[in-house]
């Protein structure tokens, strides 16, 4: 029972953090994630109720199974080159991940300038929307 409430603890405080807009806080939240699906791993290989793997034994019911551990194991080596490469991602990555939203400043409410000439006419002007055509001469 406790292995299950520190997991789902853990799940929940991961799916929090990977919610959250910065980049440490996702990649701690994966860090959390992964410890909960060890933990999960290891909770279904059933090993709590059971001697050591590997032995002599006569008697193999009482033999922990060795492949949630060694699943754990692999886990464990993924998560980390996974976390390594997030971490140098966000080390040398743009600063660009920002994605809250800023307050309006007195800037943006003013009215645009009018910066090219055919804006600056009034609409009823035709020489504004004609098509300008050169004509050659012909020889």
């Amino acid at each position: 029972m406790t292995l299950a409430i520190t997991a789902g603890i853990l799940v929940a405080g991961a799916v929090y953090l990977l919610l959250k807009p910065e980049m440490l806080r996702i990649i701690l939240g994966f860090v959390l994630l992964s410890h909960a699906a060890n933990l999960i791993i290891m909770a279904a290989g059933n090993s709590s109720r059971r001697e050591e793997p590997f032995g002599t034994f006569t008697d193999l019911t009482n033999a922990a199974d060795p492949l949630p551990q060694a699943f754990v194991l692999t886990a464990i080596v993924i998560a980390f080159s996974i976390t390594v490469l997030m971490l140098v991602l966000a080390v040398t990555g743009k600063n660009d991940d920002n994605t809250s939203v800023s307050p309006p400043t007195d800037a943006d409410d003013a009215a645009p300038q009018a910066t090219d000439d055919a804006a600056a006419t009034t609409p009823g002007d035709d020489a504004a929307t004609a098509p300008t055509t050169t004509q050659e001469p012909t020889s």
